[in-house]
Parts: C-alpha cells; sequence; structure tokens
C-alpha cells in the first residue's frame, strides 16, 4: 500500500527526516509516536503529498509519487487519500453536510450523489440528526467526526491523522481511534496516525516510534 524508502527533509539547514523508509499494508493501522521535533508530522505530510521529500521514494498503492505531474498529483490526492487532522478545518459557513460534501464536488459528483452519500456516511457515524447543523452547533466529538466523515467521502485507499484526537477528552478520543477500527473492517481502508497518546498508539496494528529524524 505504502512504501518509504530513504527519505530526507531538512528545512533551512536543519535535517528533519535523515532516511526515512517504512513499509505499510493494505488495511493497517500504524500509529506514529515520538517526542515533539522527532519528525512525526513532517512524514506524515510527505506521505499525503502536502510535502515533497529532498530526496528518497515514495509510492502509494504501486504509484511512484514524484512521476506525478501537478495535476495528476491533485487527482491522486482527491481520490485516494484523506486526512483527518487535530484542527478539524471545517468551514463554518456550510453545514456538516455541506463540509462533507466539498471533497466529492470538487471531483466532480453530482450534488444528488453527493449529498445522498454523505447522509448516509454522517448516519453511520451517529450523525443523522446533525447533519443540517453548522460546526458551532456541534460538540468537538461531532465537529470531529464530521472531518472524519469528510476525509472519507470519496472512499480514499488511506487515511492520514495527524493528532486527530488531540482536542478531545480520554474517552471521546479512544471512542475516535475505536472508530477508526470499524471504519477499517467496513472498508479495508488503511491508515497512518500521528499521536501523542502512546495508549491509544497501542490500539493499533502496529506503533512505530520516531526518534531525532528517524524510526528506531
Amino acid at each position: 500500500m505504502i512504501s518509504v524508502k530513504n527519505i530526507y527533509k531538512s528545512y533551512e539547514g536543519l535535517e528533519v527526516l535523515k532516511g526515512v523508509s517504512l513499509e505499510i499494508k493494505e488495511g493497517e493501522i500504524v500509529s506514529i509516536v515520538g517526542t515533539s521535533g522527532a519528525g512525526k508530522s513532517t512524514l506524515l505530510q510527505i506521505m499525503g503529498t502536502l510535502a515533497k521529500a529532498d530526496s528518497g521514494i515514495l509510492k502509494i498503492n504501486n504509484e511512484i509519487i514524484d512521476n506525478l505531474n501537478t495535476n495528476h498529483l491533485s487527482e491522486f490526492r482527491n481520490k485516494e487519500i484523506g486526512f483527518i487532522f487535530q484542527a478539524h478545518h471545517l468551514l463554518p459557513e456550510f453545514t456538516a453536510l455541506e463540509n462533507v460534501c466539498i471533497p466529492t464536488w470538487i471531483k466532480g459528483t453530482t450534488k444528488k450523489e453527493a449529498k445522498n452519500e454523505a447522509v448516509k456516511l454522517l448516519g453511520s457515524l451517529g450523525l443523522a440528526d446533525r447533519i443540517h447543523h453548522k460546526p458551532m452547533e456541534l460538540s468537538g466529538g461531532e465537529q470531529q467526526r464530521v472531518a472524519v466523515a469528510r476525509a472519507l467521502i470519496n472512499k480514499p485507499s488511506v487515511v492520514f491523522a495527524d493528532e486527530p484526537s488531540g482536542n478531545l477528552d480520554t474517552v471521546a478520543a479512544k471512542s475516535l481511534h475505536e472508530l477508526f477500527f470499524k471504519l477499517r473492517d467496513e472498508f479495508n481502508q488503511t491508515f497512518v496516525i500521528v499521536t501523542h497518546n502512546r495508549e491509544l498508539a497501542k490500539m493499533s496494528d502496529r506503533m512505530l516510534e520516531m526518534k531525532d529524524g528517524n524510526i528506531v
């Protein structure tokens, strides 16, 4: 599913990633832990095609990412990759339903088809009665579940999550991680999660630790 080989990345002369290599299987849930500055989020951004490595090879679904031009990369990202962040980044002027539909509108899905899929997805996440509420009318946990639905609406092969439970209380955080397993079992999606919470990370199929720009 994901192959990372000898990835290096520097910012303003500071080497952040120092030859990182790893393999992640289809349908696997992998957590990456480590102290601040270890390179976790930088690695996640590169694997998610949001940042470009200085050198090394990234393959997702047997596609070598560096071989894609800008337009093809955008299409690939929209189709194959979902993102969940600590800050949910919901658009405040749109309802939960409209926020979830946005990636499908970018993809070119008809409004009717997009709405039907979003309603079904939000219902499966326990938000059937909240679809017409705007973000400020939702709890933190509900907002994060809307963000999860938005990440899943295009049925991506892999979902990258950067501290997805960082703003949630302990119960809601555990519930979110359990939701990832439920979704993996239903749709065989791959999840890569960066987190400081080792207890939650241990729920994953595999926990990788980063230190000083590499996996230890």
